[in-house]
């Protein structure tokens, strides 16, 4: 079977599943109007468990050249499928310690980046390929910092979300360094992430957070110092909210 027919046969699944009005609700959920951070994107109507099944029984004939081809897709899923078969090839290299074929698929994904045009396909995939890549090769960390000096807004989210592997290791130096860097970012879904990720590592050390946010709760937007103190007590949620006033 060659690279295109692993590729088709993966689309002939995902079109099969379609809902049209699960792609209207979809399209309304991911913020496709014009001026909106997903305008253009297109949706078949799968939802994530849908489309990580099918990815899961291809994903043993899944070749680099498919998911690629996957990844070019116009459609969200498939762009998805694509990104999710990425992951498991990554793996597969991984469990074989094929150091050569780790390193091709992340340097592809990171060239990819951009196809991943929604909160979605950075959160999914981001933390299992670059963020596993970074935890045991740190000396490669600075990807991250180009990716967030970056003018396009899902490198910037890659940056941090990508980050959430090596906060489950209790590694949160580079986390708290992209946070200061997004600090004033523009646009709210980074703020989003970076409160998001902030908040993973106050559930790990809470002792860390409060650090971070003593020195900068009256400097992050509201958006990133709410998300941060989901898990804190009621009192420090209080405190904090009351400098940012």
């Amino acid at each position: 079977m060659t690279d295109r027919d692993i590729a088709s046969e993966v689309l002939d699944c995902l079109m099969a599943k379609a809902d049209e009005r699960q792609a209207a609700n979809l399209s309304r959920f991911f913020k496709t109007s014009p001026g909106q951070y997903g305008h253009g994107d297109r949706f078949l109507g799968i939802r994530v468990p849908e489309t990580r099944a099918i990815v899961k029984e291809a994903k043993k004939g899944m070749t680099l050249t498919a998911a690629i081809e996957l990844i070019h897709s116009e459609w969200h899923e498939v762009r998805l499928a694509g990104f999710l078969s990425l992951i498991e090839l990554y793996r597969k290299a991984k469990k074989q310690k094929d150091e050569d074929a780790q390193k091709s698929i992340v340097d592809t994904y990171i060239e990819l980046i951009p196809y991943g045009n929604n909160w979605d396909l950075v959160d999914l995939v981001s933390q299992y390929i670059l963020g596993d890549r970074l935890l045991t090769h740190p000396d490669e960390r600075g990807i991250l910092y180009r990716l967030a000096e970056s003018s396009n807004l899902w490198e910037n989210r890659v940056s941090i979300v990508a980050t959430f592997a090596m906060i489950r290791a209790c590694s949160f130096d580079d986390t708290l360094r992209l946070a200061e860097i997004h600090m004033h970012h523009p646009h709210d879904l980074m703020h989003k992430a970076t409160g998001w990720m902030l908040r993973e590592i106050g559930k790990r050390d809470e002792s860390v957070l409060i650090a971070f946010l003593d020195r900068y709760a009256t400097s992050l937007p509201r958006t990133a110092l709410r998300y941060s103190l989901e898990k804190l007590k009621p009192c420090l949620r209080h405190h904090y909210m009351t400098l940012k006033q």
